[in-house]
């Protein structure tokens, strides 16, 4: 949805060095065009083609469409012949732009490099944002991530000026609060390597979580493809009031979805109460609709968006937006594959957790929750901020509530933490006196980063192991999520909730009826908060921390030493030898939740995401053996001794031992991150064979030449033991909707056969066949 004109891109050129570069007059292009950023003047806003696609494929199908459907349908490669049905087709799409955060982009620019391809062929950028670790406060950690990272930052800094690719430095800010502050807009198709990437959608794009090598594929010009979603509506009445909050929608939400109730589907949101959330709220809702699998969410375009386009110095996209808002709604009498209806009139504050982000509690019922099941009920740490939950409508909401408590002149009972969510979000809380507040009432300010939401976080308070509860305004609790300490027992709420609980240091609090004591002895209760969702005055951008990738980069030298430790180029992945996989032994048999944090840990091992070797030492070492109910313990099949999942994966590699993982529901859920299907395929897997899997993980695993492949009846999950010997067969004659063979040989000398379904359509089985995604597009070259 972009195109280009040389004589903006040719005055850009003569603009002064070290200022901020905003985009040039459309009218010096064209009448109407409109750049699709302030940061790439000579790309435009292509939606005359987006309403063509969408009226070519409504004509088609002969029936109302909804907004998602619009607006991924006005991206096909070719809406006159692309085969469409919603839940089974593979649609091939033409993105409009790549993101990605710096602890994928690594592997992501790595797998570009030896693509052999000169340049990205659509706009895409890096940001810094996950390797800042919570350790002291703000600048102090920042200054500590530059020298820590500095060989990575280097890379990442100089590739992206190699191949087009723009560079948001250290302290930027969290990718989607970026995302969202300039380069998403209503009807945006755009992809981004980190699975909160929906955050856009609260500005009216299909914005999608995936892998990096999905992300190639779109920088190096070639169709993304996508399942046909399904599409969930979500139809909101009433209005939200008092201490409810855009965050207790999707809470809600989650708690009837459960963590795989989107899988393969997108959540559309719709109805009279839309029009009460915020543009920040909806992107609330969105980001942490990732916690329900969903491929993404979406809201409609409307008043809350255009108010928040012009705040951030991009009237002239809203202005387009009204011009084609027919198409940036859904059309009436669309149908929904499952319709929920939510009236916000009667939303009570909630507050989900421990160790999943679907079980959902009432903040009233929580504490009494809390001693029938034994969770701590003392707070240690409440954190705000994330891509999740650090607008500047959070921080005044949290700032509003923390101003209360000041008056009656008490502070925080847990420890409290600030995460803004960019630097225009830090600069403008100090300005406004936010930042102060939030101080006063005993809190710390952090980095412009994500910090202890990934698990960045030098947490000194407790010890590992040692039971505690934490409450934060982030959208994953998963065990050792946050602090890496498995006793943990995180909960996800609003900021609001985070800072009143926090002032009353037990989970035994409820707002909206309990009293706080004052430093005069006079008991007090909360009021509601109340903030602005913008700023009265324009926001103040802070420092300028964007590198724009030059016009020509082909003389930039992009260095990888051979000796590295964070940094390694790839080699290519073997491809098929054009045989069955024949006596595979099991790695492990995994019980339970197997997010892909527990696949490849993140924490201490971010700075191992650029090399491929030795992040692979973190294998599989959160995942549940079924054979003993321990992590990290395996039994080696040659030597019969238990050791590490990884080193035993190495020790089959290293005898030529190709090996398999058997997975239980919803295996990889969680993050996008592609190491956890690099992994395996580096040290020797050559399938995963679950009761179901999580959608981008999938898609992962599919790109690195492994087979995601399910149990056609779940029950067999229990015909496997840990010892047996796994086959599959038909991959001869492997096509998409058959059926694969699963020969299950046991110790005893017997065995049982099963059927494994897949959801490879022929381009995927080529990439199987070639080894990789990767390997297939070198072949294409």
């Amino acid at each position: 949805m972009v195109s280009y004109c040389v004589s903006a891109g040719r005055l850009q050129q003569f603009l002064i060095p070290g200022v901020r570069r905003y985009h040039v007059s459309a009218a010096l292009c064209q009448k109407r065009k409109v750049a699709v950023s302030h940061f790439e003047p000579n790309d435009y806003i292509q939606y005359e083609t987006l309403q063509k696609k969408i009226d070519i494929v409504r004509k088609r199908l002969d029936r109302p469409l909804t907004l998602s459907e619009k607006i991924v349908y006005g991206h096909l490669e070719d809406p006159v012949k692309q085969d469409i049905e919603r839940g089974r087709t593979y649609l091939r799409l033409r993105p409009d732009r790549v993101a990605m955060q710096d602890a994928t982009a690594q592997m992501a620019m790595l797998q570009f490099i030896s693509s052999g391809l000169p340049r990205v062929a659509v706009p895409s950028t890096i940001h810094c944002d996950h390797l800042i670790e919570a350790q002291l406060g703000g600048d102090k950690d920042l200054r500590r991530a530059k020298d820590i990272n500095q060989e990575v930052y280097n890379f990442l800094a100089t590739a992206g000026s190699k191949y087009g690719v723009g560079f948001w430095k250290p302290g930027s800010g969290i990718i989607h609060q970026i995302i969202l502050e300039n380069y998403a807009f209503p009807g945006v198709l755009l992809i981004g390597t980190d699975s909160h990437t929906p955050n856009g959608g609260g500005l009216g794009g299909i914005c999608i979580g995936v892998g990096g090598a999905d992300a190639v594929d779109v920088m190096a010009n070639i169709p993304w493809e996508l399942k046909c979603p399904k599409v969930i509506g979500v139809k909101l009445t009433g209005a939200l009031s008092g201490w409810s909050s855009p965050k207790d929608v999707i809470l809600k939400v989650a708690g009837i979805l459960t963590v795989k109730g989107g899988t393969g589907a997108i959540v559309e949101y719709h109805g009279p109460g839309v029009e009460s959330i915020s543009c920040t709220g909806m992107a609330t809702i969105c980001n942490m609709g990732a916690e329900i699998g969903a491929t993404t969410s979406v809201f409609p375009y409307n008043h809350r968006m255009k108010k928040y386009l012009s705040k951030t110095g991009r009237s002239e996209i809203a202005a387009l937006a009204d011009e084609f808002a027919k198409e940036l709604v859904p059309d009436e009498g669309c149908e929904y594959d499952e319709l929920i209806e939510i009236d916000l009139n009667q939303l009570k504050p909630h507050i989900n957790g421990p160790f999943t982000p679907d079980l959902a509690n009432p903040v009233s019922e929580v504490g009494t929750m809390a001693e029938e099941k034994g969770w701590p009920l003392d707070i240690r740490v409440g954190l705000i901020g994330s891509c999740t939950n650090s607008s500047y409508e959070d921080m005044g909401r949290s700032a509003a509530v923390a101003k209360q408590a000041l008056a009656h002149g008490i502070k925080c009972k847990s420890q409290f933490t600030i995460t803004p969510g960019s630097e225009q979000i830090r600069a403008t809380i100090e300005r406004d006196g936010y930042a102060q507040i939030l101080r006063d009432v005993g809190g710390v300010v952090l980095a412009n980063a994500c910090g202890p939401c990934i698990g960045q976080w030098d947490r000194k308070d407790i010890k590992k192991g040692e039971k505690n509860t934490i409450v934060t305004s982030y959208n994953r609790n998963f065990t050792g999520r946050n602090d890496a300490n498995p006793e943990t027992h995180a909960f996800v709420t609003s900021p609001e909730i985070v800072t009143a609980l926090s002032l009353a240091g037990t989970l035994k609090f409820d707002p909206e009826r309990d009293f706080l004591v004052g430093a005069n002895g006079e008991k007090f209760k909360l009021e509601p908060p109340d903030a602005d969702e913008l700023p009265k005055a324009d926001f103040d951008p802070g420092q300028d921390t964007y590198q724009y990738p030059p016009s020509d980069g082909s003389t930039q030298r992009v260095e990888v030493s051979p000796t590295s430790q964070r940094l390694q180029l790839l080699q290519p992945f073997d491809k098929w030898d054009g045989k069955d996989l024949e006596d595979m032994q099991i790695l492990v048999k995994v019980k339970g939740k197997c997010t892909t944090d527990h696949i490849s840990a993140a924490g201490p091992w971010l700075k191992f995401r650029g090399h491929l070797d030795n992040i692979s030492n973190n294998l599989l070492i959160g995942a549940i053996n079924i054979e003993n109910n321990k992590a990290n313990s395996v039994k080696n099949a040659l030597t019969q001794e238990y050791g590490a999942v990884p080193d035993t994966a190495r020790y089959y590699k290293k005898h030529g031992i190709s090996w398999v993982v058997i997975g239980d529901e919803n295996y990889g859920e969680g993050s996008s991150r592609e190491h956890a299907a690099l992994e395996p395929r580096h040290l020797g897997g050559r399938a995963i064979i679950t009761k179901s899997f999580a959608r981008i993980h999938e898609t992962n695993l599919k790109k690195q030449g492994v087979l995601p492949l399910t149990f056609a009846d779940p029950a067999d999950y229990d015909k496997v033991h840990p010892e047996d010997k796994i086959t599959i067969a038909g991959l001869k004659d492997f096509a998409p909707g058959k059926p694969l063979k699963c020969i299950i040989k046991h110790q005893n000398g017997s065995t049982d056969t099963v059927l494994l379904n897949h959801t490879f359509n022929e381009t995927q089985i080529e990439w199987f066949q070639a080894g990789s995604a990767l390997n297939r597009m070198k072949q294409l070259q």
